[in-house]
């Protein structure tokens, strides 16, 4: 019942105000978020790498309007990309990027910007050594991200992209997608939805996601199994083995900060187990998207209120 406002605040400027001066929120932001800084990104990359897993790093930020702000995002993720490089970490640390983070949504030209945005990012990511992802966000920047992502696999065939289950038209998306050298991260969704484009209930969306793994599973490419479902992780490791992959074909995926001992006992199994790790000073929308996505997270945070001044 909570998650359509909870979702209607992570865009409200109002809300933002006043999540962000609660005293609890910064606790729990550290829960989700690894730091404001490029050096706590490193810092908690390192970490994580020693204890097994794998990262996708995101520097938070979406809906730039603004093409200095969409050029100064793609010269941070450069930074950051030089960093890993230089630290070593970047064979097991990779970066996502959203597109309206780096020019998508800048008018008649929005594309084009994220494009050579997008495309400095894969060059820096190739001369680092590791590669990149592309985010997926609400229904109305599908077609743009998909076709983005065709042009940038000419020349980096090992670009990633996600898909999200809970959309209708993703089992077709998946089996478009899942060619020789694909990567393909398969979430559920975060966003808010319309009934017309998108399935509304768990089961639904459940159902699609077995779906669309079946589709990825079966393929040539490289399935990302994004999910904290149990359920879910038991079944894309039954289709893995029903379809003859080894352990080093596919992965899963978490989110920093969420089930970390099952994240550790997929390490223990020999499974692949990559971390999205979150970093920067626009954490307000992720962080609101994660209290929409489980009531848990929400539960501890409403405790922290009720317990601090």
């Amino acid at each position: 019942m909570l998650r359509a406002p909870l979702l209607a605040a992570a865009r409200s400027p109002r809300a933002r105000a006043v999540v962000q001066q609660l005293p609890p929120t910064r606790a729990l932001v550290e829960r989700f978020v690894a730091g404001e800084g490029l050096d706590d990104a490193v810092a908690v990359t390192d970490e994580l790498v020693g204890a097994g897993r794998r990262i996708t790093l995101d520097h938070l930020g979406e809906d730039t309007r603004d093409a200095a702000q969409a050029a100064e995002t793609a010269a941070a993720y450069e930074r950051l990309l030089g960093a890993l490089k230089e630290t070593g970490l970047a064979e097991r640390a990779e970066v996502s990027v959203k597109l309206s983070a780096v020019g998508q949504f800048l008018g008649a030209d929005g594309e084009r910007v994220a494009l050579d945005n997008a495309r400095r990012i894969c060059a820096a990511a190739t001369d680092a050594g590791t590669t990149v992802t592309l985010d997926m966000e609400d229904h109305t920047t599908t077609d743009s991200t998909l076709g983005i992502a065709r042009e940038l696999r000419a020349d980096f065939p090992w670009l990633g992209v996600v898909l999200q289950a809970y959309l209708h038209r993703t089992e077709a998306d998946c089996a478009d997608f899942a060619g020789p050298g694909s990567r393909v991260r398969l979430c559920k969704g975060a966003y808010q939805e319309p009934v017309s484009v998108a399935f509304q209930s768990k089961r639904e969306v459940d159902l699609s996601y077995v779906r669309c793994l079946k589709q990825l599973m079966r393929g040539e490419g490289y399935p990302m199994v994004a999910s904290h479902d149990p359920r879910m992780i038991r079944i894309a490791g039954q289709l893995a083995q029903w379809s003859n992959r080894k352990l080093d074909t596919f992965e899963y995926q978490m989110l920093y900060g969420i089930r970390p001992d099952e994240q550790q006992r997929l390490v223990d199994t020999g499974a692949t187990m990559r971390i999205y790790l979150p970093y920067g000073g626009e954490w307000y929308g992720y962080f609101m998207r994660r209290l929409a996505e489980r009531p848990a997270n929400l539960a501890f945070f409403l405790r922290a209120l009720a317990t601090k001044n």
